[in-house]
């Protein structure tokens, strides 16, 4: 085994003692990934004492312990406020192990004392059943990001940020983090960061050379590169190179410097004297990938080169020379001078941490529940639609109404600065602009006379990006505050994969007793694919949803309210909830209002109900169930109802409308759900139903798994089918337009009302007939846009 230089870690004369604190940390780290037994090496290493399963990623973990220590310098010199958001939540052991030295794992559970016995307890629970997992988890005190799937740190520390003056939020962005497009995008959010009313990001780029078995593009970069990339994205960077481990602090005082620029930056904005282009700083550390293991082992280079990603010694349990090599690299740290004999770390490791309650993992924001204070609601009733002269006798645009009452919302949390609206690019096609007149958009840099609604401290922010919108919304309601994601409904799917993350965490988080929930995150899905006949196939698609309900049933909701009454009822109950992700469908376009504003809370609070001026069954058992789920899919079931009960008088047809989609899930399968009796009571045991759905059918059919006859329902719903065409046009390529709908109703009342099957035929060529003329004129025939429902 040849030793690395990192391996002769010898603190020498008058050296800060930031040294002894991270040979502790590297030292607890590594001991996490190996050992689950003589963990202070109090006697010789033998393969019984290891792990036998030994998972983890020590590549990175060096340099996490050396950005923490450079912070905890900061806390304890400057006083700052400091949260730390760790993209490579791999890194989890270096994490651990701060956490451990500082004392806040004991904090939250005495089993992990700073004693041979707590830090035994931890590294057993690391990486097993019933403990920690391998990534950073909720029930890791001082975390509010998983880091499992890389690009989202630098976007979610800078929701962090926001509207948190006297808040630093550290983010380390591991090199390989920095190649995803999210990340690339995050940059820019320097641009939107005020510095009177936010706090600052302070950005570590930690460049340690390779990702799994490659190397990183940004690690191939000349420092002269580097320096141009961030100062073209408006950073001022600082490089600090630490490998070898040069003598003094060289991170250390390139955090405190950093510190300075950031709150003369602030000092000068609060005082008046804004400055232009605001450049703030950004530091990118050079260090060896895995800097301190064994240089080389067996002929394979270790440390500096992508064999130390993972477990740099995968065949230490069998392959004497590397438990030999294990052996030595432990005890290069010398343990004996870290702790006493009772395992406790020692004074001159503990002079490293800051006091109790300033300690990183001790930071109130990473659990940004306990700080959350519900927003005051603005009263629904002024915004709401007058219907007094019944259903569909008034016309109004659902997201038009809401924005009146979002803007009233934004003037009444003026003043505690804790409701954000995020969109990319999209307030205004959605006819949410009216908040603007309440807020306007976030930008901080210098931009041309004409743009409008543009303020440095505006509480709407948009960017074209919707990872951005999603990791500034999360770091904001994570930390304690509110907020709202209106969006195009086709391309909400572009944030899957980070929405099913963050479900994940809000999911864990409900496991840790410490943990106080956080507000909802709640998606507001508009310009919905049924009104997007005109922009064609690719902005149709209602896949979210159905995304959304493959996620844990206990953080999870989906709400498709029918009219502006009821998406105002749905939008006041989601920003009063905690923990969490919902999505709303809306249309923004006008139409028709069916509820008043007590119905509409009474159909809400059902979460489906019958709508008897709709029916026709008169209290009997219906023959066939027309359901509905969807403004649009609303509007059809209602006009095929409409044209029943003028043609087939005598059918007995009941309407229920579904405004809580999980509200159809047996309630042992979702907290939602509505019981038993309720499901008979507007389904029935046997009835035929015929279901209008906005989305993917599969997903209704999912969701009534497990309930009464599921075979019974036949739903009708998005299929694939699209074009640039006309509205109806759409509707019929997919099998869910008014005729449709009551051709398949009509199948189900054949045996019942003779004349049936020929009523079903005339609909079926008057269909038809419809798209025909609407080929020749290329708009929908008076037929379908004139309708409504007879008072």
């Amino acid at each position: 085994m040849r030793s690395s230089p990192a391996t002769q870690f010898i603190q020498q004369p008058g050296q800060p003692d930031q040294h002894t604190y991270r040979r502790a940390a590297d030292y607890v780290a590594a001991a996490l990934i190996f050992l689950r037994d003589n963990v202070l090496l109090t006697e010789p290493l033998r393969s019984e004492h290891l792990k036998a399963r030994l998972l983890g990623h020590w590549g990175t973990c060096p340099g996490i312990t050396m950005v923490h220590t450079a912070l905890n310098t900061l806390v304890r010199e400057r006083g700052a406020d400091v949260l730390l958001v760790t993209g490579p939540g791999h890194g989890a052991p270096a994490l651990h192990a701060n956490l451990w030295l500082e004392g806040t794992h004991e904090d939250h559970d005495p089993a992990l004392a700073r004693t041979g016995a707590g830090l035994r307890e931890l590294a057993r629970r690391y990486c097993a059943p019933d403990g920690f997992p391998s990534h950073l988890s909720p029930s890791v005190p001082g975390t509010m990001h998983e880091g499992g799937e890389l690009g989202y740190a630098l976007a979610t520390a800078f929701g962090a940020a926001l509207d948190a003056p006297d808040r630093i939020v550290a983010c380390i962005v591991g090199d390989g983090e920095a190649e995803t497009g999210p990340t690339a995008g995050a940059w820019h959010s320097t641009k939107y960061l005020d510095p009177v009313t936010g706090g600052a990001v302070l950005p570590f780029l930690h460049l340690n050379g390779f990702k799994i078995s490659s190397p990183t593009v940004f690690a191939t970069m000349s420092d002269e590169e580097l320096t141009a990339l961030f100062r073209g994205y408006g950073w001022d960077p600082r490089i600090v190179d630490v490998t070898g481990d040069p003598p003094g602090d060289p991170l250390g005082a390139a955090v405190l410097d950093a510190h300075t620029v950031i709150r003369d930056l602030q000092g000068r904005a609060r005082s008046g004297d804004k400055p232009v282009r605001p450049a703030w700083p950004v530091i990118v550390l050079r260090s060896l990938k895995g800097q301190g293991a064994p240089a080389e082992v067996e002929g394979k280079a270790i440390e500096g080169t992508f064999h130390a990603h993972q477990v740099p010694l995968p065949d230490v349990h069998d392959d004497p020379e590397q438990l030999r090599a294990l052996e030595g690299w432990l005890r290069s740290y010398r343990p004996e001078e870290l702790f006493d004999a009772d395992g406790r770390p020692v004074p001159d490791v503990l002079a490293s941490v800051p006091a109790d309650a300033a300690r990183i993992g001790a930071q109130p924001a990473a659990n940004g529940g306990r700080l959350r204070r519900p927003l005051v609601l603005p009263p629904l009733l002024p915004h709401a639609v007058d219907v007094a002269k019944g259903p569909g006798s008034a016309t109004a645009s659902p997201t038009r109404v809401l924005a009146d009452w979002l803007a009233e919302l934004m003037l009444s949390s003026a003043a505690n600065r804790d409701f954000r609206i995020v969109s990319p690019d999209e307030l205004a096609s959605n006819k949410l602009d009216a908040v603007l007149a309440a807020s306007g958009r976030a930008y901080v840099w210098p931009v041309e006379e004409y743009s409008e609604d543009l303020t440095r401290d505006g509480r709407v922010m948009e960017m074209l990006s919707e990872h951005n919108c999603q990791g500034w919304l999360q770091g904001y309601l994570l930390t304690g505050r509110h907020g709202l994601f209106p969006t195009y409904e086709a391309f909400a799917s572009i944030v899957d994969s980070m929405v099913n993350q963050h479900a994940k965490w809000l999911k864990m988080s409900r496991e840790v007793p410490w943990r106080a929930p956080a507000s909802s995150l709640t998606y507001l899905l508009s310009s919905e694919g049924w009104r997007q006949e005109h922009n064609g196939y690719s902005h149709q698609g209602p896949g979210f949803i159905s995304n959304m309900l493959n996620r844990k049933s206990s953080v999870t909701g989906v709400y498709v309210p029918p009219d502006a009454n009821t998406l105002l009822v749905t939008m006041e109950e989601l920003l009063d909830e905690t923990g969490k992700v919902n999505i709303v469908v809306a249309g923004k376009h006008d139409a028709a209002q069916w509820l008043d504003l007590d119905a509409a809370r009474a159909h809400c609070r059902a979460g489906a109900s019958a709508w008897p001026w709709a029916s026709t069954h008169a209290g009997e058992d219906p023959d066939v169930v027309l359901a509905c789920a969807g403004g649009i899919p609303t509007v059809e079931s209602l006009a095929a109802a409409d044209m029943l009960r003028r043609d087939l008088p005598e059918a007995r047809i009941r309407l229920v409308n579904v405004v809580d989609l999980c509200a159809l899930a047996p309630p042992d399968r979702h907290p939602h759900g509505m019981s038993d009796d309720k499901f008979r009571a507007l389904f029935g045991d046997d009835t035929p139903v015929v279901f209008d759905f906005h989305g993917y059918p599969s997903a209704v059919h999912q969701l009534l798994h497990g309930r009464p006859g599921p075979g019974r329902f036949h739903v009708r719903g998005y299929v694939e089918e699209g074009t640039t065409t006309t509205p109806y046009d759409l509707l019929a390529l997919n099998g869910t337009s008014r005729h449709d709908l009551a051709v398949t109703a009509l199948t189900y009342l054949g045996d019942r009302h003779p004349g049936a099957g020929a009523l079903a035929e005339e609909y079926a060529h008057r269909r038809d007939r419809l798209r025909e003329e609407l080929r020749r004129t290329g708009t929908d025939p008076d037929e379908i846009t004139r309708w409504r429902w007879p008072a």
